[in-house]
């Protein structure tokens, strides 16, 4: 279960200066744990915060950051397949809950990306799911679907997403190592 929640990592990156949302901090973070061998939590976070113009101010951002890696990494690690996007709850708006998805998705594929990739490159389904992250980055609500239908496709997506970024570190990362290099 995720403890950081979505307005507690908004506030933090905000609150340092940083320009980057929480949803595409999020889906950077998973992407870059989908995909490492050795995560570094101390690494992704200072090129998160590598723009904040007062360091001083990014001291709770970095505490909320390495919680988010710490939750993030475990999740998409265990057993019990409980990763989830960081998204806006559900009180939110349709159209920021879709827009932040949609970040989520660019997130995750720059994270991917920022990882170097084998020889042998990506296996079919990660290119697979690369392309559909692509194709909902680029979504809006349709004016044309009610709004029961809208929701139930967004709940889709979400579900989509969950169950994609596991399947990407499945087939990018051994599952039964631990990934993530407490040392930094």
């Amino acid at each position: 279960m995720q403890t950081v929640t979505y307005d507690e990592l908004e506030t933090a990156l905000g609150g340092a200066g940083v320009a980057l949302g929480a949803a595409e901090a999020h889906g950077a973070l998973s992407g870059t744990i989908a995909a490492s061998l050795i995560f570094r939590p101390d690494e992704w976070i200072d090129q998160i915060l590598s723009d904040t113009a007062a360091p001083e101010r990014a001291l709770h951002a970095r505490e909320v950051l390495n919680a988010l890696c710490r939750e993030t990494a475990a999740q998409m690690s265990g057993p019990d397949m409980d990763f989830s996007p960081l998204l806006p709850g559900d009180e939110e708006p349709l159209e920021a809950r879709a827009a932040a998805l949609a970040a989520w998705c660019t997130g995750f594929m720059a994270g991917l990306g920022s990882v170097p990739v084998a020889s042998t490159g990506w296996p079919d389904t990660v290119r697979e799911v690369v392309a559909d992250f692509a194709e909902i980055a680029k979504a809006a609500i349709g004016e044309e679907d009610s709004e029961e239908d809208s929701e139930s496709s967004y709940a889709e997506l979400v579900e989509y997403l969950r169950a994609s970024a596991q399947l990407v570190h499945e087939e990018l990362v051994d599952p039964r190592g631990d990934g993530v290099d407490e040392a930094g």
